[in-house]
């Protein structure tokens, strides 16, 4: 995932505050399926700089292509671990409400 794509699936989510607490939000993407986006995403983006690695140490890629794409892969992790991060402690702070 990349900061713009970060920016379109915040951006997505902003209306969703906007409902009333009875009304179900509809027309919007599923998060499973967002979340199945995100990590083929990472996947491609990693398999890109596996790719540009194999070449560059073949003699056939550019150093800078391989650069920009370890960049962009390494961006992508610390994005959906980050994102990982967000959603535990919302789960642990859910789980220390009282009922």
């Amino acid at each position: 995932m990349n900061p713009l794509m970060a920016a379109r699936a915040y951006a997505a989510t902003q209306g969703a505050g906007e409902t009333s607490a009875g009304a179900a939000v509809t027309g919007g993407p599923d998060f499973s399926q967002m979340l199945k986006g995100v990590m083929g995403d990472l996947t491609n983006q990693t398999r890109a700089a596996e790719t540009q690695m194999t070449q560059a140490v073949q003699g056939q890629g550019s150093m800078i292509d391989m650069v920009t794409a370890v960049s962009s892969a390494e961006a992508s992790l610390e994005t959906v671990i980050a994102v990982r991060d967000q959603v535990i402690q919302a789960y642990q702070e859910i789980m220390r409400m009282p009922i």
